[in-house]
């Protein structure tokens, strides 16, 4: 196994360029374990450690451009207004040592189901920059996922940074594990409210072959709540409506039967996580409402 070690962003990319095979490594919490018990022996390994800027992120007026390698700390402690949603999956993500080293890249470039950033990123509705030799591109989060542990990544591609645009509501995430902490999703859930476009996303782990998210709940949800009117009166969400909700979120699952859960389980604790953070967030907005526009 060759180690490659390039010192700048433009070095990274011809390397990739040269060794297309080449595996990046930065916090090395998924790449390495697959190494250490022998699951993944690459050519290459293409150290990105020296390339600061991946560890930088920019918090503009609309939206946040995050750095591959931004520690899940760093959401966590300077991000939490932007990135509600995502900042909770990073409270979530393994312990105290993982999460300094650990970043949103690595969760998209292993691309696993049970990746913790992930139903929050296809809630907010991110963008992923990606970048070759040959130029650069943005792949909406819906359209990353192609398969288990495969992305729409080019051979000769690194990913740069992520852009995902400031909270414009309440956002939630719920996680079950078969312990409290070091653990992968047995399920994942994230649900953010977008007041703007009066629209709700969802985001589904460990619960398909790829982090889905709940469309035709979604529908649903965008239906009854202009129906309704809650947008505007901020009346409490029926709990036929929540109900109605939660069975949807758990008919998008197509999860299998491993050692965490069974099939069963997981599409049964979707619905719940759904149900609960959907009245989560509601309440949270109709907070939100009741003091800026005297909704009672």
């Amino acid at each position: 196994m060759d180690f490659l070690r390039p010192a700048s962003w433009e070095e990274a990319l011809a390397a990739k360029a040269e060794h297309p095979t080449a595996v990046p490594i930065a916090g090395g919490t998924d790449v390495m374990v697959e190494i250490n018990f022998d699951h993944r022996r690459p050519e290459y390994l293409l150290d990105l450690n020296r390339i600061g800027e991946l560890s930088e992120w920019e918090a503009g007026e609309t939206s946040v451009r995050l750095g591959a390698s931004v520690p899940y700390t760093g959401i966590m402690e300077h991000l939490r207004r932007e990135l509600p949603g995502l900042a909770l999956a990073s409270h979530t993500v393994a312990s105290p040592q993982i999460r300094n080293r650990g970043g949103v890249g690595g969760n998209l470039g292993t691309a696993s189901p049970a990746g913790d950033a992930h139903p929050a990123l296809l809630a907010a509705g991110a963008e992923v920059e990606a970048e070759s030799v040959r130029g650069s591109r943005l792949i909406p989060i819906d359209d990353f996922y192609t398969g288990v542990k495969r992305n729409a990544l080019a051979p000769d591609e690194l990913i740069r940074a992520v852009h995902v645009r400031n909270a414009d509501g309440p956002q939630q995430y719920s996680k079950v594990g078969t312990r409290n902490a070091m653990v992968i999703a047995v399920c994942a859930f994230g649900l953010a409210l977008h007041p703007e476009t009066r629209t709700v996303r969802t985001g589904i782990g460990s619960a398909a072959p790829t982090p889905v998210r709940a469309r035709t709940a979604e529908e649903f949800l965008n239906a009854a709540l202009e129906e309704g009117g809650f947008w505007d009166n901020g009346k409490i969400i029926t709990p036929s409506v929540a109900k109605q909700f939660a069975t949807l979120c758990s008919a998008a699952c197509n999860p299998i039967d491993d050692v965490r859960g069974t099939a069963s389980y997981r599409r049964h604790a979707v619905g719940v996580m759904a149900r609960r953070t959907l009245m989560w967030t509601w309440e949270s907005y109709r907070g939100t409402a009741a003091r800026t526009e005297g909704v009672a």
